[in-house]
């Protein structure tokens, strides 16, 4: 789910920093909590999920945000492997677990998906598993190891970008209804929280592909608690279960 980096910093100064213990320790707080809040995030659909179980139907959910959120754990974690970074062992644990546990909810949607949904969602997962082949083989066969880097890098900036189509369309949902209904309070904090950690973890190893991304998720992570606390007040609204539809 998260882009995690090496430090852009060179010369003396990484020399420096990289010998600071209090630098290493603020930069390992940063991703620990990361790490954390993102697993929140992992979670937060359980709720959706067990509804479906009980329905033993997938309803009016739609199972491609799982499709998007898989591509992009896939790639992040691709990012964090030896074999384009140089080893950053906690994105590729983050990204493991973020794709294992979207995998278990894309199964469970096809499980109980009716027969066209299956199919869709059956092709959009294979075609996640080539698109995801298609990188490896590229990055591997046709880059050296600097270049393979910054492009895996940009396609996991573009990736995360691309996943903050879901706040927005809720922040859009919000205005025009005047209701928080749909933006339950602890996921957006939990939002928020684990943006504004990777931020800081960005800022620390001097690393656009970790704090651009993640300084654009904590922005719109600080206007949903704004408008939660605006129309929370006007309507009365208090749904605070990380229910994510």
């Amino acid at each position: 789910m998260i882009s995690w980096g090496v430090s852009g910093i060179t010369g003396g100064a990484a020399t420096s920093l990289a010998s600071n213990p209090f630098y290493e320790i603020c930069c390992y707080a940063a991703g620990i909590a990361g790490n954390l809040f993102a697993f929140v995030l992992f979670i937060s659909p359980m709720p959706t999920f067990k509804r479906i179980l009980q329905n033993q139907s997938t309803e009016q959910f739609s199972g491609l945000p799982y499709i998007y959120s898989l591509l992009n754990c896939l790639i992040c974690m691709w990012y964090g492997l030896p074999f384009v970074s140089y080893g950053v062992v906690l994105v590729v644990t983050v990204n493991s677990i973020g794709a294992a546990f979207q995998l278990a909810y894309i199964s469970l949607f096809i499980a109980y998906a009716d027969k066209q949904r299956k199919l869709k969602m059956g092709g959009l997962l294979i075609g996640v598993f080539c698109l995801f082949a298609l990188i490896i083989y590229v990055s591997l066969a046709f880059f050296d190891h600097p270049t393979r880097m910054a492009l895996v890098g940009y396609l996991s900036v573009a990736s995360l970008i691309s996943m903050f189509a879901s706040p927005l369309l809720v922040i859009n949902l919000v205005i025009k209804t005047k209701s928080v209904e749909f933006m339950p309070f602890y996921l957006s904090l939990a939002t928020f929280l684990m943006s504004i950690s990777f931020f800081a973890y960005g800022l620390l190893l001097h690393d656009f592909f970790i704090y651009i991304p993640n300084g654009i998720g904590t922005i719109l992570g600080v206007v949903q608690l704004m408008l939660y606390a605006y129309y929370s007040q006007i309507s009365g609204d208090n749904y605070r279960l990380p229910l994510l539809a």
